[in-house]
This record gives structure tokens, C-alpha cells and sequence, in this order.
């Protein structure tokens, strides 16, 4: 990524403006915290901490953001500068917009039964900026939230309003393999999960298995959920699983997501590897529509381009 533009952004001039006015003010929470959300989350998660579940039990702190969400029926109580600010750079051009990052800071355990109150604020407009995307700028937004009116945690979300860039010529001898469908967007790789990447570029399917207590852990992550430690190696995963659930995605189209050079659909799955972690790749080798739950499949490697190769898993009608 490279820094703003030379000479005078006029535009920037403008957006900088909504930095410190309110994107919601007394929002609430749709429900209290509850037993049944926190179940969900964690049996989405794989997390079996005996702090979440019991008569004291406690939401994990990564829910943070989950009770202020307003789900498909949206929030009523949020302020218009948001809408106005995202109008702007709609207007300008700038209307591709990708999630890049979020910071969480917790100030107090939420328990069953409190009422969850937030504010929110725009906090900061950079630059424009060139990435590989495209050229754009990143809006961050923070969130305070409250349980029972006393401070419970700060939720930081930034996001990328950008122009796509054009599209990228393949050097010669290295055709794309979907050629009509463009490239998929790259995965993000930080510290956390180099080497889970690193493994796939060497046709390995790597996971964590903590260095105290010997737990698997899928995706990676710092710590172990299971103790604590941050203690950790990597062990190599036999590549047979099982489809534990999934959807199957018909819109919008995007080629790129396809097994085909035509817009899909393809299918999505939670896949539950023989070692008893999960993790979320695509399912290829078979109709969408013969995807069935418990179908038995195995680990591959497809190149989706010449600078990316990615896991899925080939499934078996039989």
C-alpha cells in the first residue's frame, strides 16, 4: 500500500468533516445478553470454555459486537452522517467498499441478562490511499459500548471505501485460470497466520496444537482457547473430513468464486477434519445440489491464479 496523492484533495477536505460527528447515539441492544447466543457462538466457534455455560457464566468477550448488531431488519436509532459520508464517496466514484480490520478493547465480562447500550462515532478519515484494490480511504468507526449503563468495551471497525483498481495483465506463460471470471481477492496474511499460509504454498494443510495442553486449535490464533498458553506448534493435518454444514451460493454472481467460468452457483461448507477441528473452504467434485451434510471429502489444493492456491475439499456423491 502506497501513501495519499500528491497536491490538494479537495474531496478528502470534505470528508474529513465527519470526523468526531455521531454515527449512532443511544443505540440499544435488540436482545439482552442471553444463554442461547452465547451457545450458538460458541458452538460456531469450537469454544468450550467452562466460563461461557453454568449458572455464572459469562459471554466471550470476542461477542462484543454481536449485541449491538441490528441484524437483517437494520438499527432505527442510527444517526445520518454515515449514510451521508458514504453517500459522498458514491458519488465521487469510490464505491467498492472491504472490511480490513478491527480492534476490541474489554472494560467489563457481560453476563446473562444485561441490557447492552452503545454510541458510535467516526472517528477518522486517512488519506487517500493506493492499494492493491484500488485507490480509496479508510473510514474508521468506534463504538462504546455500555452494559447496564456502566462502560463494557470498545469495538474499533475501519473499512475501505475504494475505486477498483483496472484489471491486471498475466504476464505471458502464466495464463489464469479463470480467465473470464477475474482474480478472487487475496487472503489476508499478518503474523497470526503466516505460517498457516506458508503450509498451503508447500501443499500442507497445517494446524495449531498447544504446546501446554495439547488441544488442536482451527482457524490460527495467538493462544490456546482451551488454557491460555501462547505456547504452540504445528502439526500436520490428514486432509480427510466431513461436511459438517453448508449453503450453497447462487448471488450475487462473481465468477471468480465459481469451479467453473460461469457465475456459480458453488457450495460453502464447514468442513469437521478427521483431527475434530473445523474450518470453511469450498466443496468442488460434485453438483451443489448433491452436497449433503456427512458427505465424506478430501483435502485439495486449487490454483486460482497464478499467484494464489487455495484449500478446498473434493466430495463424493458415493
Amino acid at each position: 500500500m502506497t501513501g495519499g496523492q500528491g497536491g490538494r484533495d479537495e474531496l478528502y477536505e470534505r470528508l474529513r468533516a465527519y470526523e468526531g460527528r455521531a454515527a449512532a447515539t443511544a443505540g440499544t441492544g435488540k436482545d439482552l445478553v442471553n444463554e442461547p447466543m452465547i451457545r450458538h457462538w460458541c458452538e460456531a466457534m469450537g469454544d468450550t470454555n467452562p466460563a461461557y455455560t453454568g449458572p455464572g457464566a459469562v459471554a466471550p468477550p470476542t461477542m462484543l459486537q454481536a449485541w449491538t448488531m441490528g441484524g437483517l431488519s437494520g438499527h432505527t436509532d442510527r444517526d445520518g452522517a454515515y449514510d451521508e459520508l458514504f453517500g459522498l464517496l458514491d458519488g465521487a466514484g469510490f464505491a467498492s467498499v472491504v472490511a480490513t480490520d478491527c480492534e476490541q478493547e474489554y472494560l467489563r465480562p457481560l453476563r446473562p441478562g444485561d441490557r447492552i447500550t452503545f454510541d458510535a462515532v467516526i472517528e477518522s478519515v486517512s488519506e487517500r490511499k493506493t492499494t492493491k484494490l484500488g485507490t480509496g480511504y479508510f473510514i474508521t468507526t468506534r463504538m462504546d459500548v455500555r452494559a447496564q449503563d456502566e462502560p463494557a468495551g470498545t469495538h474499533r471497525f475501519r473499512i475501505l471505501k475504494y475505486r477498483p483498481a483496472a484489471a491486471r495483465t498475466v504476464s505471458p506463460g502464466k495464463p489464469a485460470i479463470r480467465r473470464s471470471g477475474g482474480l478472487r481477492p487475496r487472503p489476508v496474511v499478518n503474523r497470526d497466520n503466516a505460517g498457516f499460509w506458508k503450509g498451503v504454498a508447500a501443499h500442507q494443510l497445517l494446524l495449531q496444537r498447544c504446546g501446554a495442553c495439547g488441544t488442536l486449535r482451527f482457524p490460527w490464533l495467538p493462544g490456546c482457547n482451551a488454557c491460555g498458553s501462547p505456547e504452540w506448534e504445528s502439526v500436520e493435518a490428514s486432509g480427510e473430513g466431513t461436511v459438517f454444514s453448508y449453503v450453497v451460493m447462487h448471488h450475487p454472481p462473481f465468477p471468480a468464486f465459481s469451479p467453473t467460468e460461469e457465475a456459480g452457483p458453488y457450495a460453502v461448507a464447514l468442513i469437521e477434519l478427521a483431527e475434530g477441528v473445523r474450518m470453511v473452504s469450498n466443496v468442488i467434485g460434485v453438483p451443489c445440489d448433491k452436497v449433503r451434510v456427512g458427505m465424506p471429502v478430501r483435502l485439495e489444493f486449487l490454483r486460482t491464479d497464478p499467484e494464489l492456491e487455495l484449500p478446498v475439499f473434493r466430495g463424493s456423491e458415493g
